[in-house]
């Protein structure tokens, strides 16, 4: 009997019925490591709770190598491909956020990862062209920033992304990175002293650079759970007799 639509459910590789969407709130507050197990089991659900959790970042990292949104986009998602495909990789000694924004910093810088860093596709005429004064200033404020910061030497850029526009800690961005923290602590300072006091006051007071985008998440993890094995959101609703 097929199910109403209320009752919409997911289908585990296992033929054992996820949880249903009321459910997803639930889902969405776990812990990482819940969430990693039952990954490993293969649902879903906590797949994409995590996909969910994580993108901004590891797309800001992928950002601070690559020009191109679309080129970072694609790093993101096969860093995530990487990841899921084998979780028995990760060791819960470590932050596990720290080890998918690694995934994906080796993955952005790998020579087939697409185009490499140089002047930002979004030229300074279109900010001008948003609706509103005070939003054509934000866009051009963040267009202007972004460029300063695409501007310097990766190994500066990304520990400034990581530090200053992500905000996690000088521990996690060196694991992240694969570095000691000392070598996060001089590459930040030196970030800071080729940007100038003045543009560094104005990079901490910022919101939304290398944002990522609502429907840019949303393809992430569609793409993410159609490419996994048994990658298809599998579900039973009401039709018509």
């Amino acid at each position: 009997m097929l199910l109403p639509l209320t009752q919409v459910q997911s289908l585990a590789p296992n033929g054992v019925y996820g949880r249903r969407p009321g459910d997803n709130a639930a889902v969405d507050s776990l812990p990482d490591l819940l969430l990693i197990e039952r990954s490993r089991g293969g649902e879903q659900r906590a797949i994409e709770a995590l996909v969910r959790r994580y993108s901004r970042r590891l797309f800001r990292v992928a950002r601070s190598v690559l020009v191109e949104e679309d080129a970072a986009e694609s790093a993101v998602q096969d860093a995530y491909l990487a990841a899921f495909a084998d979780l028995s990789r990760y060791t819960p000694t470590g932050k596990f956020a720290a080890w998918l924004t690694r995934l994906t910093f080796t993955q952005a810088r790998a020579p087939a990862a697409g185009t490499r860093p140089g002047q930002p596709a979004t030229p300074l005429q279109l900010a001008a062209e948003e609706p509103g004064a005070a939003e054509a200033r934000e866009a051009l404020e963040r267009h202007e920033l972004e460029k300063a910061i695409m501007a310097l030497p990766e190994v500066f850029r990304t520990v400034l992304v990581l530090r200053t526009v992500e905000g996690i800690s000088g521990i996690e961005t060196a694991a992240s990175l694969g570095v000691h923290e000392t070598t996060v602590r001089t590459r930040m300072y030196r970030a800071q002293r080729r940007l100038g006091a003045e543009l560094v006051q104005r990079l901490r007071l910022a919101q939304g650079l290398f944002e990522l985008a609502p429907e840019r998440l949303d393809r992430i993890v569609k793409r993410v759970l159609a490419q996994l094995p048994h990658g298809s959101m599998l579900t039973m609703s009401a039709s018509p007799p």
